[in-house]
């Protein structure tokens, strides 16, 4: 089947996908990569790149650096796809996990690449400074979670899955939390994600208010694409004021991002590709596996639809979804 009789989604991953080396294949084999890290670094500030390839770790992991390193990997990948397929495969949608949601705008036309990686790089400050608390992934549905998480003044900050629930708080708040939800659900083990704040929670008002002011100015487009609203679950609206506000909520409330692949599904999908970030051990790009992989596939057990899963997050991943799907 062309790419012309198929219904495409492109997704985007979070933070938590950046790992050290992200990034080095493709500046080896890719033009337009080198010259879109080199863009990037202008914006930036810094050399972004350098930070990408060598770390150290501990910095790349700051928020601050962490949102424009992977909107820069995700958007190269995308832009070397692109290329690859003489830009013939085209989406009818395009989603993205919190941080992701910018590149999906970018794919979508609404956002250029300056511009989105001014914004996230806005945004990661500061989350990274007003931000405060951790976050806690639970195997619990979210009704089964969210009662337990406000008696300890705790927040849920995504749904990712109906069995899969992050709660976010204050360090101690959440080993309160942890120690309360193994009484109720022994055999649910939560883990605990070091982030600098509690991401997508009332912990995160102040640094949506700081960025707002920033978020309000950017150049924004209607998208030539429609794409999914991680506040809402279901598609923007395509006019950029409206957008916006969606993206400030977003900050402060949870990722609903089992609705946004329930919407998606609903659109009778044939295929979904995944651009840039990966996660796993393995020292070069071509061990990473993709970060939303997994919960795309579990979302779809037990239903009556097969969508066909690509990933493009590497040099060789993308070579081969590229000629599976040109």
């Amino acid at each position: 089947m062309s790419s012309q009789d198929q219904k495409i989604m492109f997704v985007f991953p979070g933070q938590g996908s950046q790992y050290v080396g992200m990034g080095g294949d493709l500046i080896q084999d890719f033009p337009v990569a080198q010259r879109l890290y080199q863009q990037a670094n202008e914006i930036v500030g810094y050399d972004l790149l350098k930070l990408c390839l060598e770390g150290p770790e501990d910095d790349l992991k700051l928020t601050r650096h962490t949102q424009p390193a992977l909107l820069t990997h995700s958007l190269v990948c995308l832009a070397v796809f692109r290329e690859l397929t003489d830009d013939r495969v085209k989406p009818i949608l395009a989603a993205g996990h919190s941080l992701g949601e910018y590149c999906a705008l970018v794919a979508a036309g609404a956002l250029d690449f300056e511009t989105a990686l001014r914004l996230v790089q806005k945004r990661g400050e500061c989350m990274g400074t007003y931000g405060e608390g951790e976050m806690l992934a639970f195997p619990l549905h979210l009704d089964n979670v969210k009662h337990l998480a406000e008696k300890h003044f705790c927040a849920i900050a995504a749904c990712n899955l109906p069995d899969q629930t992050v709660v976010g708080g204050r360090g101690e708040d959440l080993d309160r939390l942890t120690e309360d939800a193994h009484g109720h659900f022994p055999k649910k083990r939560p883990t605990r994600l070091k982030t600098e704040g509690a991401f997508h929670t009332f912990y995160m008002i102040a640094a949506a208010l700081h960025f707002r002011p920033v978020l309000d100015a950017a150049a924004m487009a209607e998208p030539t694409v429609r794409v999914l609203s991680n506040y809402s679950g279901v598609a923007h609206d395509p006019d950029p004021a409206a957008i916006k506000t969606r993206l400030f909520f977003q900050l402060f409330h949870p990722v609903n991002w089992i609705g946004n692949l329930e919407t998606a599904f609903h659109n009778e999908l044939t295929a979904i590709v995944e651009f840039g970030g990966g996660l796993g051990s393995g020292p070069v790009p071509a061990d990473k596996r993709p970060n939303l992989e997994s919960m795309i596939k579990k979302a779809q057990r037990g239903s009556d639809y097969s969508i066909h899963y690509h990933a493009a997050i590497n040099s060789q991943t993308l070579r081969e979804t590229a000629q599976v799907l040109r």
